[in-house]
């Protein structure tokens, strides 16, 4: 199954599905599209909750991975299948969904949570599920904003069958990086990965893949990104070694941004406790500081962001969400 067949297979889904209605108050509304957040939706249903969805999209970035193969009942599944199976689960259940839609503010009053999103929406639930997980983090040079989606990308997953044949820059030296050039050595002429620090940063076994391919991937480190050049597309990247200080601009048609993730917190700033990385503080059972209030997935302190993680978490959040109505007399 490819990309478009999923986005479309996605789009049916939020189609057919009806919206949230703004004067009722849900038992729980799940904040997010990923895997944490439709199971989650996938628990509460069947706990008989009366929930709303509010998401941008769905999949998040398990629909952007192209392969698994460590996710329990498959040898291997790409995220985009992966995703249509969570979504054919979602969709057994006649769930209000709110799509397209970005959370922008939380508030919380007269016993109830009320989420506001940047369509004007405004949804109010006695309990709430935070999973809006991460998104890619920016390079922030000149040139990036200007020339994204004309030689600039960050899914390589989507992108690199638009760079067959041609000489593509990775930015980055950690896992996000290494996984990026295993995708675009496939399909690229020339693939050179630029990491800002000394040492490569990528678990050992992504690294020693991409080793296989020998003199296919260059790894130049201590090379500092200043620009990403070009008229109405990329043409070049300029650079600076760490080292000796000199600058370059090495001719590319691409430019793959793979320096990891942040999460999707700002909307929860002051309203739940965050860590220095902008996470959702949770305990074991999902709870956030706020009571009624939990979190799940790659949002989340819970270590070790997997595919396989997140649809637990998202379990327990609905079962923490559903105790917490239960003990409260709210069911």
């Amino acid at each position: 199954m490819d990309l478009a067949s999923v986005s479309v297979n996605l789009t049916d889904l939020a189609a057919e599905a009806k919206r949230p209605d703004p004067a009722e108050v849900y038992d729980l509304l799940v904040l997010g599209g990923g895997p944490a957040a439709m199971t989650a939706v996938l628990y509460a249903a069947r706990k008989m909750m009366k929930l709303a969805m509010v998401t941008y999209d769905f999949g998040g970035q398990m629909a952007e991975t192209s392969e698994i193969e460590n996710y329990m009942g498959y040898r291997f599944v790409t995220g985009l299948d992966l995703t249509d199976k969570f979504k054919e689960q979602v969709q057994q259940f006649d769930i209000p969904i709110a799509w397209g839609q970005k959370v922008t503010a939380v508030r919380r009053g007269d016993g109830r949570f009320t989420v506001e999103t940047d369509q004007g929406g405004a949804f109010q639930a006695r309990t709430l599920i935070l999973a809006t997980g991460k998104r890619y983090r920016l390079l922030g040079v000149p040139g990036e904003k200007e020339l994204a989606g004309h030689g600039v990308a960050y899914c390589p997953t989507c992108d690199a069958p638009f760079f067959k044949n041609k000489v593509v820059f990775i930015a980055g030296g950690g896992n996000s990086a290494f996984t990026a050039a295993l995708d675009l050595v496939k399909v690229a002429r020339d693939v050179t990965m630029l990491n800002f620090a000394a040492d490569w940063q990528a678990d050992p076994i992504l690294q020693q893949a991409v080793e296989r391919f020998g003199d296919r991937v260059k790894r130049l480190d201590q090379q500092h990104v200043l620009a990403i050049e070009g008229n109405g597309r990329v043409e070049s990247v300029r650079v600076q070694d760490r080292r000796t200080g000199e600058e370059r601009s090495l001719p590319a048609d691409g430019v793959f941004i793979e320096i990891g993730l942040t999460s999707n917190s700002e909307p929860f700033a002051g309203f739940v406790e965050l860590n220095e990385k902008k996470e959702v503080v949770v305990d074991c059972a999902t709870r956030t500081n706020v009571p009624g209030v939990f979190g799940a997935g790659d949002l989340t302190t819970v270590p070790y962001k997997q595919i396989v993680i997140s649809t637990g978490e998202g379990a327990k959040a609905a079962l923490a969400a559903y105790d917490y109505l239960i003990h409260r007399g709210l069911l």
